[in-house]
């Protein structure tokens, strides 16, 4: 009969991990194959124009969403820490989505040279770090999720204190991202 104590024992086996960097990778070399290879169908944009805005408010909602759950968990509302997680889980979804919809169609937006000095602060600061996260954040909302799914909690908790942060920065960065294109197209 297996315990909580040795459902929190059990060790992931490495092939779950690899699974999920694997789905991860495949995730990020297709991303990075449609926002810089990838020829859009619709470069004039006017086809789905809402797009972006749709994923800035996914992006939006995403955070809200994330700063419900870690207040429930704060406060040891387990159930509600939960739902809300799961819908930051789906709003996420929903923009990766949106965000291959819209790549897929209009291509990469590009910041206007015309104000370098925002330009480089967008590029460097913004983006970047941005980008990095955002690659380094799927496998690690995929970790956290199937540690907290499989009982693992204190597994659960240990990787969630990186993961939710990271998983915050890029949703509000995305929001930012947006802010910027629409303000200086």
């Amino acid at each position: 009969m297996t315990t909580a104590q040795d459902t929190n024992n059990y060790r992931t086996p490495p092939s779950i991990i690899a699974t999920i960097i694997g789905i991860s990778l495949v995730a990020s070399l297709f991303l990075s194959w449609l926002v810089y290879y990838h020829q859009p169908t619709d470069v004039a944009g006017t086809q789905l124009a809402f797009l972006p805005a749709l994923n800035a408010a996914l992006n939006g909602l995403c955070t809200v969403f994330l700063l419900i759950g870690f207040s429930k968990i704060k406060s040891r509302q387990i159930t509600a820490h939960r739902n809300s997680m799961f819908a930051a889980f789906i709003a996420s979804s929903l923009f990766l989505v949106s965000y291959i919809l819209n790549h897929a169609m209009h291509g990469d937006m590009k910041f206007p040279a015309g104000h370098p000095t925002v330009r480089f602060i967008y590029l460097w600061i913004l983006l970047l770090p941005h980008i990095l996260l955002a690659v380094v954040a799927l496998p690690m909302i995929l970790i956290t999720f199937f540690l907290s799914l499989t009982g693992r909690f204190p597994a659960h908790k240990k990787i969630a204190r990186y993961t939710f942060p990271i998983w915050l920065y890029v949703s509000v960065s995305g929001v930012v991202v947006y802010a910027l294109l629409a303000a200086y197209k």
